[in-house]
């Protein structure tokens, strides 16, 4: 086998269509610059974007946007993002010191106070900013298109959620006139990818500011995303790697032996996060399975639909995620958090014993970033051969040839 060329070349030759999901996980999304950083190395220097397809939401969007406006060069997108991500700060997200987490609280007083009778009444806990800035510098959305033009790129998709008709919204940019769809509470509409979309796609609930978009707020692009894997099939995958922000694989928690103590305000958002990032793309992976078995048990001629659609097709599906849990690693480096930062964590519990699901998405800090793209890299790389194989690549055309010697307790393979 060839390694894989570009998106013009793959789809003239009969290849398959391959789509990349980065699913949306605050500061756990250092975890998949650290497996695009395995990826670019396994591909010849200069080889472009290997993903005709990039899905992404929340802060996986903002790592799809990025690998979309450089997908001429995979090996340089992967390095930006890392250079990015290795060297986060809290501030860089959102406002950290005092003043800027004074006003905000003292807003909510105020509308507690005034029963939201304020002029000014507060639109979340947090002032992202800061985030803003970073994305304008660093993300010229305005590439997305030339990387599409150039053949790099089939479609880079951005899932949002509206406010106002609670549908989850995926907005996509794409070399083909693909139509719109529509299925039930979630819709897939073409537009020009923007600083905004991305901004909308990760505004956490409460926590980040929705973004107006056309006429509607929408907000973090995990919520109602009941199907994650649906928008890449859409836009004509054939195969779809996940890369998740969630240990796969892990004995689930035992119920507690003896009656708990009521759940701190951190223990409660940090349950609520997972629900909104994780929950729904491994029941969408299981559902794929799923589907893909029956259909092999099926003889072709029956499995098309009678009212016209496209008939069903088995999807190539493979999930890279991490093999030690984030939040350990979070317990580990929540001192690295700016003092007005960790003293608002502190008086919501998540500090206390069951707070650190909730650090593991707000740290943005560059010792626990760090750490999540090494487990990347290193989970990645452990399954490279695997990965050959599912891209369609041919080992020897590749930049290393023997996955690295495991270290001692490091991540399982």
């Amino acid at each position: 086998m060839a390694p894989v060329q570009d998106v013009t070349t793959r789809e003239s030759s009969g290849r398959p269509r391959i789509g990349l999901i980065m699913s949306g996980g605050g500061a756990r999304a250092a975890y998949q610059v650290g497996v695009l950083k395995a990826i670019a190395g396994m591909l010849p220097p200069g080889t472009p974007n290997p993903f005709a397809i990039l899905c992404g939401a929340s802060a996986g969007a903002i790592n799809s946007a990025a690998l979309a406006i450089h997908a001429d060069n995979f090996q340089r997108a992967a390095r930006r993002l890392e250079k990015v991500w290795s060297s986060f700060h809290v501030d860089q997200v959102f406002r950290a010191d005092a003043s800027g987490l004074f006003v905000n609280w003292a807003r909510w007083l105020m509308a507690l106070f005034l029963l939201g009778m304020g002029r000014s009444n507060p639109a979340a806990l947090l002032d992202r900013a800061p985030l803003r800035r970073l994305l304008q510098r660093y993300l010229p959305c305005e590439r997305i298109q030339q990387s599409i033009d150039a053949g790099h790129l089939h479609a880079l998709c951005i899932a949002a959620s509206g406010y106002g008709s609670g549908q989850s919204v995926s907005f996509f940019q794409s070399a083909s006139p693909q139509t719109s769809w529509k299925r039930a509470t979630r819709v897939g509409v073409a537009a020009n990818i923007t600083v905004d979309h991305l901004m909308a796609s990760s505004a956490i609930p409460f926590v980040f500011e929705a973004v107006r978009l056309q006429r509607e707020f929408f907000g973090d692009g995990s919520m109602r995303q009941i199907a994650p894997m649906s928008p890449a099939i859409h836009l004509g995958a054939d195969r779809i790697l996940v890369i998740g922000v969630r240990p796969e694989g892990g004995a689930p928690p035992s119920r507690p032996a003896q009656p708990e103590e009521y759940p701190s305000l951190a223990q409660i958002g940090g349950h609520v996060l997972t629900s909104i990032f994780l929950d729904a793309l491994e029941a969408d992976l299981e559902r794929l399975r799923r589907i893909n078995e029956t259909l092999s048990m099926i003889p072709a001629a029956s499995a098309g639909p009678h009212d016209g659609s496209a008939p069903l097709r088995a999807i190539g599906s493979m999930l890279i995620s991490p093999s030690r849990d984030p939040r350990e690693i979070a317990e580990r480096h929540k001192h690295n958090f700016p003092g007005p930062v960790k003293f608002m964590l502190r008086g919501l519990g998540a500090f206390d014993r069951g707070g650190g699901e909730l650090i593991s998405y707000l740290l943005f800090e560059k010792p626990y970033c760090q750490e999540l793209i090494a487990l990347g890299y290193s989970d990645t790389r452990r399954r490279q051969e695997e990965l050959f194989a599912f891209l369609g690549m041919d080992p020897a055309a590749s930049r290393i040839s023997q996955p690295p010697r495991p270290r001692e307790n490091s991540a399982r393979p």
